[in-house]
């Protein structure tokens, strides 16, 4: 995919989490909501060198990984809306997300709950001797998860056909890595050890980001086993909720300064071809309001429906 593909994708994610951040307070949205805004280069650069037939899973921060995946804007809004055209039914919210016919096959809540689902998945592949990988997104928390070990340890006795990508965007929740875990420690550098390929990239940097998988997937598909991505980035926004939390003290104002001098749309929000970045602009914000207003007018969820999930 050419670079300006990768920043377009880019931008189209960042409006529709700028609109959620902006519509949050209006009530309207039915579970608490987790933004990636900051964090779209690695969402758009994995994605973009994988096929409908490579199988994603994702965390509770999953948006820009089902937009990137080409999940479909309504489904998800609608389902953050809480409403029955909603990718889960409306009944799982944005952490639970799905869009079975491209390849995303769910996010959830629990950290590390997806990565030994992505491992079974590609089990499968390689027992049906498909062309095909699974990708699993986490972030640095995920691998202070005692499945995550054991996860990684299984696929590389297998072989199997995934590629492990941990976002690292240096916090779990409100606690930094120098809190949890030892100084100087690199995580890459640490699952190395366990015997699998490893490597470490600006996760802000959506071409290297793009060139590091397409050269991680070619290995997979030709046998080399499981590999493993590290990418260095950082979320703007509150762990949980619309708004910044740069001044409840867990992290400086100056850090995240600094982390927006490396935003991933720098060069298209500085792109003096104006005129075309305006076009990008009012096409995508045009979707974005059709999407709220398929979500907004959509029903709730009947009785009926509940009964069928249970059933089902």
């Amino acid at each position: 995919m050419k670079l300006s593909e990768l920043q377009t994708s880019m931008l189209r994610i960042r409006l529709v989490e700028e609109s959620i951040a902006k519509k949050y307070s209006e009530q309207k949205m039915r579970c608490p909501t987790h933004l990636s805004i900051g964090q779209e280069a690695i969402a758009v650069g994995v994605c973009s060198n994988l096929t409908n037939e490579d199988q994603v899973l994702s965390t509770h921060r999953a948006h820009a990984h089902y937009l990137a995946k080409g999940g479909c804007l309504n489904s998800m809004l609608a389902e953050i809306y809480g409403k029955v055209t909603g990718c889960s039914k409306g009944m799982g919210g944005s952490m639970h997300l799905i869009d079975k016919s491209v390849g995303f096959m769910g996010s959830t809540a629990i950290v590390g709950n997806t990565i030994p689902v992505a491992v079974g998945s590609a089990l499968a592949m390689k027992i049906q001797e498909k062309k095909s990988i699974s990708c699993v997104f986490f972030g640095d928390g995920a691998t202070e998860e005692g499945v995550f070990y054991e996860s990684i340890n299984f696929a590389i006795i297998h072989n199997l056909p995934i590629l492990f990508i941990c976002e690292n965007n240096l916090y779990s929740v409100y606690s930094g890595l120098e809190v949890r875990q030892p100084k100087g420690r690199k995580i890459f550098e640490m699952v190395r050890a366990f015997g699998i390929e490893s490597n470490h990239g600006d996760g802000n940097n959506v071409q290297q980001v793009s060139d590091y998988v397409e050269l991680a997937r070619d290995k997979i598909l030709l046998g080399n086993g499981p590999q493993f991505l590290e990418f260095d980035t950082y979320r703007w926004r509150e762990h949980c909720g619309p708004n910044y939390d740069n001044d409840i003290g867990y992290r400086e104002k100056e850090e995240f300064l600094k982390w927006k001098k490396k935003d991933p749309l720098k060069d298209v929000l500085e792109n003096k071809d104006l005129d075309l970045v305006k076009v990008f602009f009012n096409k995508f914000n045009a979707e974005i309001h059709q999407a709220h207003h398929f979500a907004d007018n959509s029903e709730f969820p009947s009785d009926k429906d509940f009964q069928q999930i249970i059933n089902s």
